[in-house]
């Protein structure tokens, strides 16, 4: 081809990108139809539009063409990774003449795997709006020695400042999506919890006293610390706090002091600007910032390090703060719901834990019972559980037998809710009959047992203790008739005969049965 020809062919292309521009708002439209028509003209194997997308932080391909859609789905990057990563981080174009000899070369996709990738070539240049780079275009060409790429490069920096509008909407767009989405999920996950006092489970004594101290304070935007073990539901009093609150229909955003490193917790608290350490392309809001108007719910707070209490309580005490890498002051207007496990005050005393902090959290303590402080609950969260469960298991349980009652009301609870809630489902998950019996309960209640008629050894007593319990259960259901429990059982009335006697079940009526 002539260079005449050669010039003629390139202003083809761009008037025809120019005429696509003009006449479409469609931003699908716009870009697919870019593609088709740089594929014509250029003579590329395949080419792919990739968009960054600034709120998830990484890169998309937006549009592609002689991609499988498959192999579209598989193209994500991050900034700086790979030649698309560096390409969009950097804002400079990349040409290389044989991507076999590009170690950076990813291949994401893969779809030059069945390929001799020493016969192509793959130009990429940078998509911008003013001086950001909103994301790339990338394309394949057969590789041509005599070819030293800076033509198609310079060809393709036109055509992407030609569609920079598009994408810059789709961009837009995209993020916009993200928002909405994440939105959609906060407000279904509050209207499915429901999180209300009335939802708290419990009608204890000292549960009916929490509730009236919840109900003091939920009306204020007094700071809360929650005390209590671990398992004994501080996150949903919490809830129940902010729900009940002038600040109910704001954010609710919690952070597990002790799931975060150190070195990360300050950033997720008050977020960082664009470059504040390695990996920070992108300025960032803090969990403070995302609470604003709202509560912002600290869990075991006990565990934020030193360095970073300072900070905490000039939040505290001001309401702002800085980002990390920043010098702008933000102030916010946060409720601050605190909760522990540890005694703070041992760790005032061994020099983990600032004092002046722990005054300034300690405005309106709350202490959560431990559940085998409030035994007549234990009944009323296993059937509350039991309907949940039944419903995620597609089971129907009607009742819980006299001896698992008699484990679960025995014993002592260290994991406290949250270990009955994970015995309960386990139970119902077991049940084959619609009833929770004993032997469905996990080894650990079962050693609460202490019954004179079971032996003790293991498998032995495990085995027995089954095998009384259905006795039982039969021998309710037929109201003390032996003959017609064994039936029912498929064994003879002999041997249902010895087995009560070995029991002492032996001539007990149907009331005697059931205790």
């Amino acid at each position: 081809m002539s260079r005449l020809e050669h010039c003629s062919c390139e202003l083809s292309l761009l008037y025809e990108i120019s005429a696509i521009l003009s006449q479409s708002l469609d931003i699908e439209t716009v870009l697919n139809s870019v593609m088709e028509t740089m594929g014509r003209h250029v003579g590329i194997q395949r080419g792919i539009i990739t968009i960054l997308n600034r709120s998830r932080g990484d890169i998309t391909i937006g549009e592609a063409w002689g991609y499988g859609m498959g192999e579209i789905e598989k193209g994500h990057y991050q900034p700086g990774e790979g030649i698309i990563g560096r390409v969009i981080e950097t804002g400079n174009p990349v040409a290389i003449p044989r991507i076999a000899d590009e170690p950076d070369f990813l291949d994401r996709t893969g779809a030059r795997r069945n390929q001799d990738t020493r016969s192509i070539s793959f130009v990429c240049v940078p998509i911008k709006a003013g001086t950001e780079a909103i994301g790339a275009i990338g394309i394949d060409i057969p590789y041509n020695p005599d070819n030293t790429l800076d033509g198609i490069m310079k060809l393709m920096m036109i055509i992407a400042a030609s569609i920079s509008q598009a994408v810059r909407l789709r961009q837009a767009r995209e993020e916009e999506m993200v928002k909405l989405r994440e939105e959609n999920e906060r407000l279904q996950a509050a209207l499915q919890t429901q999180y209300r006092p009335s939802s708290v489970i419990g009608n204890s004594k000292i549960m009916r006293l929490l509730y009236q101290q919840i109900d003091q304070v939920s009306s204020t935007g007094a700071t809360v610390l929650l005390l209590g073990e671990s398992g004994v539901g501080k996150e949903r009093i919490a809830h129940a706090i902010h729900y009940n609150s002038p600040r109910a229909e704001a954010p609710f955003i919690k952070l597990n002091c002790a799931a975060i490193p150190e070195s990360l917790i300050e950033s997720e608290l008050f977020g960082h600007e664009k470059g504040a350490f390695t990996n920070a392309v992108n300025a960032r809001k803090g969990r403070f910032e995302l609470a604003d108007g709202g509560t912002i719910f600290l869990d075991e707070i006990g565990e934020m390090p030193m360095a970073v209490q300072a900070t905490f309580l000039r939040v505290l005490q001001e309401r702002e703060f800085e980002r990390v890498g920043g010098c702008r002051t933000i102030r916010v207007n946060v409720r601050i719901i605190a909760a522990t496990n540890r005694n703070l005050e041992k760790l005032i005393a061994e020099g983990r834990f600032r004092e002046d902090l722990f005054y300034r959290i300690n405005v309106f303590p709350l202490v959560i019972p431990p559940l085998r402080e409030r035994k007549t609950d234990i009944l009323l969260l296993a059937n509350h559980f039991i309907e949940r469960f039944s419903k995620e298991h597609g089971k129907k349980i009607r009742s819980i037998s006299a001896p698992a009652t008699h484990l679960l009301m025995s014993y002592d609870w260290p994991g406290n809710v949250r270990e009955l809630e994970n015995c309960i489902e386990r139970a119902v998950i077991l049940s084959t009959d619609g009833n929770l019996h004993s032997y469905h309960l996990p080894a650990g209640l079962q050693k609460t047992r202490r019954d004179p008629n079971t032996r003790t050894g293991g498998l032995q007593e495990t085995m027995e203790s089954v095998e009384r319990e259905i006795l039982r259960e039969e021998l309710k259901r037929t109201g003390g008739n032996v003959s017609r429990a064994a039936a029912n059982l498929g064994i003879t009335e002999r041997m249902m005969g010895l087995r009560v006697v070995k029991y002492g079940l032996k001539d007990k009526g149907a009331e005697d049965v059931d205790d």
